[in-house]
């Protein structure tokens, strides 16, 4: 196999007739040229240059080999310069998973001004649970996931963390805890809660904060969709957790700062993966929705 750096050595001989010059302009030692001319002329089986004093002349092999060395110097160029637009341009296919949550109340402005800066893009969205989206990352199913991050580090995965979503505890307008004025987990634990199911990042996070005082919420329903635990704390079924976009005059807010917990909404991607460029695109246009 002919060597690239061999045959671009043989090409600037070829044009200063010295080994010298060559050295120059190829930012390489004189020692070095001499040295790949030798390997060239070694590999082909053929002389290339006879050198007469200090007059350095092609043979006749060398005059056969320099037009297509100097072929194989252009389509090496014009590679590169292909690649480059390549690179630059954003294109291709993106995959994304995202939870219902955060692709219907975070991501349509994102998702609209990508597709207008990137026409030659194209966007493949799963909607589906935080949990399920993660792991759609880790197994290399999805490039990118846009999701409730989660509070456990994974070494594979880099997380970047774009929004705050603050979760207040809420309970219906006649829910009996609207009447004290002051509310401990003790008082929060005598009655029904309806939360999300328990591999999900929001309920871990819950019981994290019931655990420490050795008690457990009395869940009396799982759901992972959030507008309907919405809906079944206003109808009176039980306490939640909930994310202040979907708080609305149904629902009463509980002053309890223990519960006031905060998740971290971000986007996620494997680290052993090299993003591509649309990938890197959407990310910035997270970061800039984020301020």
């Amino acid at each position: 196999m002919l060597d690239i750096a061999e045959l671009l050595t043989f090409i600037k001989v070829a044009e200063t007739h010295s080994f010298s010059d060559a050295a120059t302009r190829l930012f390489v030692t004189q020692p070095a040229v001499s040295k790949r001319i030798a390997a060239l002329e070694s590999n082909l089986g053929v002389k290339l240059f006879d050198r007469i004093g200090r007059q350095v002349q092609l043979t006749e092999a060398g005059i056969r080999l320099l037009p297509k060395a100097r072929k194989m110097a252009e389509d090496l160029e014009d590679i590169k310069r292909s690649m480059t637009l390549q690179m630059q341009d954003v294109s291709g296919e993106l995959r994304l998973s995202t939870s219902h949550h955060v692709g219907l109340h975070r991501l349509p402005d994102s998702l609209k001004r990508f597709q207008q800066d990137y026409p030659s893009a194209q966007l493949e969205i799963e909607f589906t649970q935080s949990e399920e989206a993660y792991q759609h990352v880790l197994k290399g199913h999805a490039e990118l996931a846009v999701i409730t991050l989660s509070n456990k580090e994974n070494s594979l995965l880099e997380s970047i963390p774009i929004w705050s979503d603050p979760l207040t505890c809420v309970v219906s307008k006649d829910h009996p805890l609207t009447h004290l004025a002051q509310i401990s987990l003790v008082d929060l634990a005598q009655y029904p809660c309806v939360l999300p199911n328990k591999n999900t990042f929001t309920r871990q996070i819950a019981e994290q904060v019931f655990g420490k005082q050795g008690l457990k919420p009395q869940v009396r329903m799982n759901t992972n969709n959030l507008e309907t635990l919405a809906m079944l704390v206003s109808i009176g079924w039980g306490w939640s957790l909930l994310p202040s976009t979907l708080v609305d005059d149904r629902l009463t807010v509980l002053n309890f700062p223990e519960l006031n917990v905060e998740r971290k909404l971000g986007v996620l991607h494997h680290k052993q993966r090299t993003l591509s460029r649309a990938a890197n695109a959407f990310i910035s246009l997270l970061k800039q929705a984020s301020h």
